[in-house]
């Protein structure tokens, strides 16, 4: 698949990386795609990514992933140019800056604002409940943890979830995209363990228990 990546940061350059190694095409779509950091990411992957602008990377894409602070969300959108009818897996947490709390939060969420400036694109929420460190490895002893997505398409849906399926996370479909309005606590509860209650990075993950 082509997956065009906006972002390039803890969570982008994890999940560009894993799938490249995967077989996926990546294009890291940056604001300086000559950047030094960015070219060690992109020689982890053996050649098999490359960066360019975010408009450029966008229009690659058959899939494109926002991975950008959510500060910086809504002028990605707009120099990645049309999204529309493409799948965009929205990354994004509308952290405070101290991460004290959500910016966003009860009757309105990230993903949901993410779908109204990304006209006509198929938004689904994912990847935001844990962190990047743990894309690589999602087995916490026996089991796998859950990956939360919500969206309001189900092709979309259905591919967000083999792209995490493939990943070893254990898939919880949450609904439509006003599930996000839930996701994104889940998200602030999971740095609040890690980083406030000494749980560490790799320390926890949620998972969903079935009867």
């Amino acid at each position: 698949m082509k997956i065009g990546v906006i972002g390039a940061g803890n969570v982008g350059g994890a999940l560009g990386k894993l799938w490249a190694r995967q077989g996926h095409e990546i294009v890291f779509g940056v604001r300086d795609p000559q950047d030094a950091k960015l070219q060690e990411l992109l020689k982890s992957t053996s050649g098999k990514a490359r960066a360019a602008t975010v408009k450029d990377a966008a229009s690659f894409g058959e899939l494109v992933v926002l991975a950008t602070p959510w500060e910086a969300t809504e002028a990605a959108i707009q120099s990645a140019g049309s999204l529309a009818g493409k799948t965009v897996i929205d990354c994004t947490n509308p952290l405070a800056p101290d991460l004290s709390g959500l910016v966003i939060g009860t009757n309105n969420s990230a993903g949901e604002e993410v779908a109204r400036w990304a006209t006509g694109a198929k938004v689904v929420k994912a990847f935001n409940t844990i962190g990047a460190v743990n894309f690589d490895n999602p087995r916490f002893g026996s089991e796998s943890a859950s990956m939360f997505i919500c969206g309001d398409d189900a092709s979309a849906k259905s591919t967000v979830a083999k792209l995490a399926a493939e990943m070893g996370f254990d898939v919880v479909d949450a609904g439509p995209l006003t599930a996000a309005r839930s996701l994104e606590p889940i998200a602030l509860l999971w740095i609040h363990l890690a980083f406030k209650q000494g749980l560490g990075p790799t320390g926890h993950a949620f998972k969903l228990l079935r009867r």
